[in-house]
Order: C-alpha cells, then sequence, then structure tokens
C-alpha cells in the first residue's frame, strides 16, 4: 500500500516541479536543518534550566517563554520542509524503517513538550517543587531530540525500496 501511494505521488505534478529543479531539495534541506537547529537549540536551553545547569536566575516559566515560541515555530517550520521533501522523495522517506521510527520519536518529544507546556500553564511552580522530574523529563526530552537527529541523518544511509 505504501509503495502504490509513494508511485502515486512520484506522478504529481509538485513531485515533478520538487525533484526537476535541482536547487529545490538542497533548498528545502537547508530550511530543514536549520529549523532543527532551531528546535534543538531552544529545547537545549530550557532543558538546561530545567536542569539547573543554565540560567538559575530565571524562572523555568520565564526560560519556557523565551524558547517554546521558537520551538513550536521552528516545527511548523519543519513540518512543512518536512512535506516538501516527502513529496520530493516519496519512495526515499515513506519506505524507510528508520523514517517511521524518527516520525514516531518526534511525536513522543511533541507529545513531552506540550505535557510540559501544560503543566507549565498552570503555573505555581510545579517544576521548581519538582526538580528530580523536571530533571527527567529534560533528560528524557534531550534524548529524544538527539535521537530525532540521528534518525534523520540515518535515513540517508539506509536502503530504500
Amino acid at each position: 500500500m505504501i509503495k502504490q501511494f509513494c508511485d502515486w505521488l512520484s506522478a504529481t505534478a509538485l513531485c515533478g516541479l520538487i525533484s526537476n529543479h535541482y536547487w529545490v531539495i538542497p533548498t528545502v534541506q537547508t530550511v530543514h536543518i536549520v529549523s532543527i537547529g532551531v528546535v534543538v537549540s531552544s529545547m537545549a536551553m530550557l532543558h538546561f534550566r530545567l536542569l539547573g545547569l543554565a540560567g538559575r536566575s530565571q524562572s523555568i516559566a520565564a526560560v519556557a517563554g523565551r524558547f517554546l515560541p521558537w520551538t513550536w515555530g521552528a516545527v511548523v517550520v519543519l513540518l512543512c520542509s518536512g512535506a516538501l521533501l516527502i513529496i520530493g522523495e516519496p519512495s526515499r522517506e515513506l519506505t524507510s524503517a528508520v523514517f517511521w521510527l524518527k516520525m514516531e520519536l518526534v511525536l513522543c518529544a511533541l507529545l513531552l513538550t506540550g505535557a510540559f507546556q501544560a503543566v507549565l500553564s498552570r503555573g505555581h511552580g510545579f517544576w521548581e517543587r519538582h526538580r528530580v522530574f523536571a530533571g527527567a523529563v529534560a533528560v528524557v526530552s534531550l534524548g529524544l531530540w538527539a535521537s530525532i537527529v540521528v534518525a534523520g541523518r540515518w535515513i540517508a544511509y539506509m536502503a530504500h525500496g
């Protein structure tokens, strides 16, 4: 079924437009990679604060307020650029087990970030009072984002189809 979808997507005008212009894929990949850098660096700053390694003069809410908008904005750009990359090379992405692993990791990371933000929005200093839990969330989240980066690079080196 995925193979049939890839064949259909490969035959679309948009796929032809993306894949037949030599500059489109590298340009979209560049935007995708820069956006990954924004997400990873903003999440790292937030999580270093959760771990007490940086920004201790600011509250967790203040650090989150500073970096989470960058994270969510870059995630939107990642979703758009990723969709274009899939449309441009559907078989390369959609037939790769590593691609699907990466998507599962992205879903987990986004759910964890959303849950963190939901707890934060209730106020009352939850994360400051639960330092060990905050540290565990930071370590798990950083691990997820690092794994996403590794999986993204790994896709390029896997056999497809």
